[in-house]
Formats: C-alpha cells, sequence, structure tokens
C-alpha cells in the first residue's frame, strides 16, 4: 500500500517544541505559591529553625524571573528549545537551593524536582531532555552528601541514616527516569497520531476537491458563455465587414472556427455536469466496487469482484471521497502482496453490507497484526515490490476513513500458513443506502455516506 508523505518540514519540526510561556510561568506561580506556604507554615506554625529569610530570596528569584517574562514577552510567545532548557534548569537549581537548606533528600518534597524533567520529556527534543535529566541527577547527588540539616524541633538535630539516604536516591532518580519515559512514550504516540489524523483530513479533503471539480467546470463554463457569445457576433460582423478582403479572410474563418470549438467544449462541460450530475452523485455498491478495483487491475494481478444478494434492492449510496479512497487503500495493498489473484467478495442484505478483500499473498506477520491500524507499522514481507513495504499510514487512513462511514473493519488472515491477508468491512445497510440514511436520520445531520464536499 501505498503511504502517504507525512514528513514534516525543519520548520514544523522545530515548531512542535516550542512550549508556550505561559505554561510555564502558570506553573511557576503555583510553585511560588506552594513554597511560600510550605516555607511560612514550617517557620511560623511548626517554629522549626531554618534560614527563612534565604528561602524566601530563592522564592522571589523564581517571582522575578516569571515577572521579567511577562512584561518581556506576550502571553502567546512560544519559547524555542535552548530558551526552554534554561527556563527548566533554573527550576531545578531554584529547588535544589531550597531543598540544600532545608534537609537535602529527606525533605518530603524532594521528589519534585523530577518535574521540570517529566515537562521537558513532554514538549522538548531528546537532546534537551538528556540535559536537563543529567543535571537533575547530577544535583540530586550533590544534596545526598551536601546540605543543611533537615528542619525539626528546637536542640534536636535530625540525621538520616547512609541507607535512607541511598534509598531515597534510588527512588527520586528511578521515578524521574521511569515517569520521563512514560510521558515521552505517551507523547511520542500523541503527536503521531496527530500527525497521522491531519494527513487523513488532507487526504480526504484532496478526494473532495477532485470530486468538486466537475461542479466547478460547470461554473466556468456558465461565466464564459457571455463573452464567447459576444466573441462570435463580433466575429459575424467583422466578416461581413471585411470578408471580401483577401488579407483578413483566412484570419476570421480560423477566428471563427476556434470560436466554434470552445463553444462545443463548453457546451459537452455542462451537459456532462448537468445530464450525468445525479449518476455521477448517487453510487450503487456494483459501480462503487468497480471505480474501487478498476485502477489496479493492470499490474498482473487477477481481482475477482463477487456480490451476493440476499434482497432485491441494491445499496445505491451517495458518492463518498472516504470510502473510495479508503476502500482503494485496501485492494491496492492487497494488489501489491498478492501472488496471483485478489478477491473482493461483497454482500448485502436488509440489514447490512458486508465487503471482505482477500489476497493469496504471505498474510500478515503476527507481531504487525496486533498492531495493525495504528499509524507509522512500515514493515509487511513478501510484497513484490520494494516500494509495498509501508503500510502505517496508508492503512490507518483508510481505517479511520472508513471507520468514520460507520464501518467495522477487522484484519485477520486466511486460515491456514500462507493463506493471505484478509480484511472485513461491515456497514449498517442504512450507512450505504441514500434513501433509508435520508429517512432515518434527523433533520439537518449529515449522511455517512456523503461528503461535505
Amino acid at each position: 500500500m501505498a503511504v502517504a508523505d507525512n514528513s514534516l518540514s525543519g520548520r514544523d519540526r522545530f515548531s512542535r517544541y516550542r512550549l508556550r510561556l505561559q505554561t510555564l510561568t502558570r506553573l511557576r506561580w503555583l510553585a511560588v505559591v506552594g513554597q511560600s506556604l510550605t516555607v511560612l507554615i514550617v517557620a511560623f506554625i511548626l517554629e522549626f529553625p531554618f534560614p527563612v529569610l534565604l528561602c524566601f530570596a530563592l522564592i522571589a528569584s523564581s517571582a522575578w524571573l516569571n515577572i521579567f517574562l511577562t512584561f518581556r514577552y506576550p502571553a502567546t510567545h512560544r519559547l524555542s528549545p535552548p530558551a526552554a532548557l534554561g527556563v527548566l534548569g533554573f527550576d531545578v537549581l531554584q529547588l535544589s537551593g531550597l531543598l540544600f537548606m532545608t534537609g537535602g533528600l529527606v525533605n518530603p518534597f524532594s521528589v519534585l524536582i523530577s518535574v521540570p524533567v517529566i515537562i521537558s520529556t513532554a514538549s522538548q527534543p531528546i537532546r534537551q531532555t538528556l540535559v536537563l535529566g543529567a543535571l537533575t541527577i547530577a544535583a540530586v547527588t550533590l544534596l545526598a552528601a551536601f546540605h543543611l540539616p533537615l528542619p525539626w524541633y528546637p536542640g534536636i538535630i535530625y540525621e538520616a541514616h547512609l541507607v535512607l539516604v541511598t534509598g531515597i536516591w534510588i527512588a527520586i532518580v528511578s521515578t524521574t527516569l521511569f515517569a520521563a519515559f512514560y510521558v515521552h512514550r505517551v507523547s511520542s504516540e500523541a503527536n503521531e497520531l496527530a500527525d497521522a489524523l491531519t494527513a487523513t483530513e488532507l487526504t480526504l479533503q484532496r478526494e473532495q476537491h477532485l470530486f468538486a471539480l466537475d461542479g466547478l467546470a460547470a461554473a466556468a463554463a456558465h461565466e464564459l458563455g457571455t463573452p464567447l457569445a459576444t466573441i462570435s457576433v463580433v466575429v459575424k460582423e467583422m466578416e461581413r465587414a471585411l470578408g471580401s478582403d483577401e488579407r483578413y479572410r483566412e484570419d476570421l474563418q480560423l477566428l471563427r472556427s476556434q470560436t466554434e470549438r470552445c463553444r462545443d467544449i463548453l457546451r459537452r462541460l455542462t451537459t456532462l455536469s448537468t445530464d450525468d450530475e445525479e449518476h455521477m452523485r448517487k453510487l450503487p455498491l456494483s459501480s462503487l466496487l468497480e471505480e474501487v478495483v478498476a485502477p489496479h487491475r493492470e499490474f498482473g494481478v487477477e481481482i475477482d469482484v463477487a456480490i451476493e444478494a440476499v434482497t432485491d434492492e441494491e445499496p445505491v449510496g451517495l458518492r463518498n471521497a472516504g470510502i473510495l479512497y479508503g476502500l482503494g487503500n485496501l485492494v491496492e495493498n492487497a494488489v501489491d502482496f498478492a501472488h496471483e489473484k485478489v478477491r473482493v467478495n461483497a454482500r448485502y442484505d436488509r440489514d447490512r453490507v458486508d465487503i471482505v478483500i482477500s489476497d493469496d499473498g504471505p498474510g500478515f506477520s503476527p507481531e504487525i497484526l496486533v498492531k495493525i491500524g495504528e499509524p507509522f507499522v512500515t514493515r509487511r514481507t513478501g510484497g513484490k515490490d520494494k516500494r509495498a513495504g509501508g503500510l502505517g499510514l496508508g492503512l490507518f487512513i483508510a481505517k479511520t476513513l472508513l471507520e468514520r462511514t460507520g464501518a467495522t473493519v477487522v484484519f485477520e488472515n486466511g486460515a491456514g500458513d500462507g493463506k493471505g491477508a484478509v480484511i472485513r468491512l461491515s456497514w449498517p445497510r442504512s450507512a450505504m443506502d441514500a434513501a433509508n440514511s435520508a429517512q432515518r436520520l434527523p433533520q439537518g445531520a449529515k449522511l455517512p455516506y456523503v461528503t461535505s464536499g
């Protein structure tokens, strides 16, 4: 199956990692409020001795940075990766300073030092995240060895055992690494899904645009008809006045013939757009399958189309670019990997319309079969053409477009080894029958088998 090119340009790839400044400033204000409340409670309610003024100085530095960034840049400003690394690095150092004056890793809030790394993992390139992670681990290691005593009751110095400090160090480092890896995986999958959905929308828009060209041709023919008629009248008047002049006779005859030719072309465009509009708009199931299969019959693989009719009334839907493109992609994929034959079997009754696309190729490998339909699963062995190796985005687009029309799509292998791939699609009859759909849908709702273009 041909896979749509979804590669991002360098500028787009760079803009994806631009973290919104307002997001960081709001998080930092939340941190400033939380740190201030904690210092006030420990100093004036619990009355534990510790350097309160120095702690407030560090908190004030964080608030000052927020104020500076707020006045320096607009709220919609997005930080470049190096700038985001600097801001998040400041947060790591500021929190490290607070932990240094309040007991180091024994401080119950020491685990918060992993938060900047998690934010960076979700929004920044891996290189900046690794630098920030190394800075965080270095700060945690230094805090394990160098720090002021934990604020405690007056006259009592709380000394944590080395084993406890080591355990806390391991807990913070492992939490940072695990949370960063988890967030990285989730954000990567979300970005891939967003890119794939964007490609899906672009593909559907392209198909709808091609279908709309017929209407544009009719509009062009209508608009050009009046000036062309005026030109014809002028040519006839010129022939009456200059027709006997040998210098102009051939040019006038050529001008008249070309004008008539233009009128014939516009007449054919208008006829195509009006007489065949209803035929092109409505598409019986048999015509739908033939339109999908026809472009792939010239590649040396036999395509067998069979329709089993349980009822006499064939489903007649309204032309949908999503169904045409989705089924076309699945048939193309089957042709790419088939040895000799592809079967397209359809069945319809009063309730459902089922289509099964199967080939006699190697089928889906087990590791691909469990992930099929996800974006960027790009390996299937056994294709005749090396270009046929890309499955991920193409199948994802096809599956997404078909499911939007109400279809259930199932990928599987045929019974036994080497029996090829099988793709089963099933729609409610109402989703594939324009008349039934129009009756069942509420007023103003869109048909699932109708394009919006």
